[in-house]
């Protein structure tokens, strides 16, 4: 019985390590390719864009892998990616400092929510969409006073003003909130989706399930260098 348990605790831990670095290795290479995209176009709404998807990759997660403590991983292996910049373009740790902080301070947030909610975190829809938004507002507020003192850029410098907190939360914290309230859910149900298929897959064929997820990092390291390099 001992055994069994050990042996399931492992099981798990492993597979949350897996997660972490697949799914950061895919959300460090969305961000990469979204923050070129939207900057290329001139969208609005840049940033609440990809709180969305972070949010999305992040819900995908939970919906596989039930525990907060996913969520400690994904940002460590999207900000290491996203900082392939260092090496490729030769430039400052801090090019890319500000939206490093915008990941982690998301899914520090979110990980907070999901741990106190418990296991209503994994209830109905309306109640992972105010999860999700909750979190991209909270993070919203240490981000605003860290940001202008890490590495501001002009936009940001545009709110150190004594007023600036709160024209902040209400132009860039409330769309946060609200692409993250449609990406957290979404992702979450994606991931519910792909949970029985990906199980299967990794009881039925493990040589498959950890090459597939070796081969999906490296594929996103390898186009995300790629990607860098053109840009740069």
């Amino acid at each position: 019985m001992r055994t069994d348990a050990g042996a399931r605790s492992r099981r798990i831990s492993r597979d949350i390590l897996i997660g972490m670095v697949v799914l950061g290795s895919v959300w460090g290479l969305s961000e990469v390719i979204l923050n070129d995209a939207i900057r290329a176009y001139e969208l609005p709404w840049r940033a609440g864009i990809l709180a969305g998807v972070g949010m999305l990759w992040m819900g995908i997660g939970l919906g596989l892998i039930r525990s907060p403590w996913l969520l400690v991983g994904l940002p460590i292996a999207a900000a290491c990616l996203k900082q392939l910049v260092v090496p490729i373009l030769h430039v400052s740790v801090l090019c890319k400092a500000n939206s490093c902080l915008a990941i982690g301070l998301q899914a520090f947030c979110l990980a907070g929510v999901v741990g106190m909610a418990g296991r209503r975190a994994f209830g109905g829809g309306f109640g992972r969409a105010t999860m999700g938004a909750g979190a991209a507002l909270g993070s919203a507020l240490p981000f605003y006073f860290i940001g202008l003192r890490l590495a501001p850029c002009p936009y940001l410098l545009s709110f150190g003003r004594p007023e600036g907190l709160g024209a902040f939360m209400l132009t860039e914290g409330l769309v946060w909130a609200a692409f993250a309230g449609l990406g957290f859910p979404l992702g979450y149900r994606l991931g519910t989706t792909l949970a029985d298929p990906v199980g299967s897959l990794h009881a039925r064929k493990p040589l498959v399930y950890y090459g597939s997820a070796a081969g999906l990092t490296l594929f996103c390291w390898a186009v995300a260098a790629l990607r860098i390099s053109a840009a740069g």
